[in-house]
Parts: C-alpha cells; structure tokens; sequence
C-alpha cells in the first residue's frame, strides 16, 4: 500500500513525498481512512508510529480551504514541544492546501498568539492551560471546531490535565468528530474514551512490547555512585556522537548535564524548568550535532521528534514500566532499530524486573569495561615532578 491509496488529494500527496514518505506506517495506512470518513477514533499508538500525520494528513483534507478566522480543529497535546512538532508537521503537510496552522501553549508571552488567532486559523494545537487561558480572555472562540484531538491521551491523565480537558470539552459543540491517541489503555483512559468518542473505529498498532522488541538492548550493573564516570567512558570509547540520557528528575537532569559539560561533552539539559527558547536551543543544537548529549526527563522528552537516533540511556530507570518502552521507542522510529542502555545499581533491581516482565523477557547484562573512576584516579604527581607550584587537581 501506498499513500495515493488511501485518498488523499494530489496536495498533500505531494507534500508527503517531498518529506521522503513513500508508504503509510500501520497506523496511518488504518487511522486515515476511518478519519476521511467521519468516524470517532480510539488509536493505540506510540511515539515514532507515524501517528502525527494519521490525524492531521486527513484533517487537512477534510478543513479543505480557510474559512473564517475560529478554528475548525483543534488538536489537544500534553507539552509544549509536542504541541510545536505537530504544527511544524500540520504546516508541512499543508504546505499547497493554504490551511492555517496556529500553536499555542504557555511558558512564552501570550499576546503574539492573540494575534495570530486575530489573523486566522483553521487547525489550532495547543496545550490545555494555555487554551482556556485564551478562552477566557475571548480570544478564542472554539464553537466552530468540526473535529477535536485528543493526543497522548495516557500522559494528559499522567501529568494532571483531566480536569483541564473536562473544562475544554465544556467549550467545543456537542456534535464534533472525535480523535484520541494514548500510548497505554488503563482504566481511566477507556472511561475518558468512553464519555469523549462515539462508536469509534478501534486501533491498535501494536503490542506495548512490540517496539522494545526492535531494540538492542542490554544493562550494565554498577553502583549509582559510579553511574557517571560509566556514562561517559561508553560515550567517549564507543565515539557516540548523538545520545538521548533519560533521568528520572530535573535536578538530576541539571546535575548530569553540568558533569559532562566538566568532562569536555557537549552536553544539553531539557525539563519542564528550562525556558521555551532553552529547551527549543537545546532540542535544535542536538539534531544539527552541535550537542552530543541530550539529557531529558521523562515527560520533557515525550513526543520529540528527533529521526534516526540512534541510541538512548537510561541513566535511571523509569518508575513505571511502559515508560522505559516509551523511552527507549525514540530510537526505533516508524519501524527502524536502534540500541538501548541501561545503567542499573543494585536498588534499581525491583524496577529492572518489573519492565522484563512487561517486555517479556530478561535484559542481558554487559560486562563492565574498565573506566576510571574516583578511587582508580591516578593520584597526583608528587610536587617535584610538577611543571608549577599550583596543585592540579584529576577531573571527575
């Protein structure tokens, strides 16, 4: 199967073809159809499935020219740089159909997004505390909208957003065409799909396990305190010129990054602190390879679209299981493969046996290589071998 199959118009064909796509993912080639012809969706689908263009490839056929200045759709994202991806998407695949994207989220002045909306908008993305915002001010005006998503559904519940989204959908007409993608299926999610969708089209790509199952994966067994002097020999041994580090906390995120930057990596932080330009900075200056490292949180790094990655580090395991496939999914993208590394000390042993059991089989442990670390630090040179009377201290 091809794209021209599933009836879109030479428009956006063309625009999927400059963006070197040829054939439709899975849940492209089942969602797009079922979304041309006016069906509720409930789509079971990681990120790196090709889901962003299953929504918004047949939204854009559908708006079919601008009309009017209220959007039309609106596509309801959990993150700031998910919300951007999927209007960076929205605008390339919409390049020669003149639809208007417009994004919004918070954590950036609010009144260059007013008058964005002023100007005109068919396809809204945006986050929800920033949308009721603009609702509230009346800039906004959402009785028009012909059709809602709902993305990454699981991490909206995750993250707090239910009472957010029950608000939005106070907002929208009652007779709407209704699209929700989530990673997982837990017991909140099929009651929220259950009051939100109207006899859907069901879809589910994949088992949760199936992307792992792509994967190179292994662990290394070392002491916590030894974790960063391991990372960055793997990194400078194995010449690794572009890594995804995952930590569980934005103060652990901080502290790794400014230990490799002490190291002489080109490291980079991204969290839910950092500013919108810093994360956008860090995010940018990491696909052009401008930094090799890229240490994230779980929740900043979800949806980052970031191609052919080839290699993610748990620097610490997730709490949640589906996290560490969510994770590790960034670097198999629409069906590729990739290697996955995970730095486990010994408290970290519950959490390891929980994911095998998700995933379905054990982990296999590489052998440690032989790095430096604090004890085996050679000591400094005795001050009559030294070239000054300033002790040098090793780095670490």
């Amino acid at each position: 199967m091809n794209f021209s199959d599933l009836g879109l118009t030479p428009e956006l064909l063309r625009a999927v073809a400059e963006k070197g796509y040829a054939a439709p993912t899975p849940i492209q080639s089942r969602a797009i159809p079922a979304v041309l012809a006016g069906r509720d969706v409930l789509a079971g689908a990681q990120t790196g499935t090709g889901k962003t263009a299953a929504f918004v490839l047949p939204i854009l056929q559908k708006l079919g020219n601008p009309s009017g200045r209220a959007p039309r759709a609106l596509v309801l994202t959990p993150t700031r740089e998910l919300a951007a991806q999927i209007a960076e998407s929205a605008r390339a695949y919409g390049r020669y159909v003149g639809i208007r994207t417009v994004v919004v989220f918070g954590g950036v002045g609010i009144h260059p997004q007013i008058e964005a909306l002023r100007r005109g908008c068919d396809l809204l993305v945006a986050t929800p505390g920033r949308l009721l915002d603009l609702a509230e001010q009346k800039a906004l005006d959402p009785a028009r909208v012909q059709c809602f998503v709902l993305d990454e559904a699981d991490r909206m519940l995750d993250m707090g957003f239910i009472h957010a989204i029950r608000r939005v959908l106070k907002l929208l007409p009652a007779s709407r065409q209704n699209l929700m993608f989530s990673a997982t299926y837990s017991d909140d999610i099929r009651e929220l799909a259950g009051r939100l969708l109207r006899n859907p089209v069901t879809i589910e790509v994949a088992a949760r396990n199936a992307t792992a199952d792509r994967i190179e994966q292994h662990v290394y067994r070392v002491p916590k305190e030894h974790k960063r002097h391991l990372l960055r020999h793997l990194i400078r041994d194995g010449q690794w010129r572009q890594v995804l580090v995952f930590t569980r906390t934005k103060h652990g995120a901080n502290r790794l990054t400014q230990q490799l930057e002490s190291a002489g990596i080109r490291a980079a932080a991204i969290h839910g602190n950092k500013s919108q330009s810093a994360r956008v900075r860090a995010l940018t200056d990491f696909r052009e390879n401008r930094v090799t490292v890229l240490v994230a949180t779980e929740v900043a790094a979800r949806g980052l679209d970031i191609r052919e990655l080839p290699r993610v580090v748990n620097f610490e395991l997730p709490n949640v299981p589906e996290d560490y496939v969510h994770r590790i999914g960034r670097t198999a993208r629409a069906g590729g493969t990739g290697c996955a590394v995970s730095l486990v000390s010994p408290d970290e042993t519950p959490l390891l046996r929980d994911i095998e059991k998700l995933i379905g089989r054990r982990l296999p442990a590489a052998a440690l290589p032989a790095y430096e670390t604090p004890a085996a630090a050679p000591e400094p040179r005795p001050a009559a071998f030294r070239t000054s009377g300033r002790s040098r201290s090793s780095r670490t």
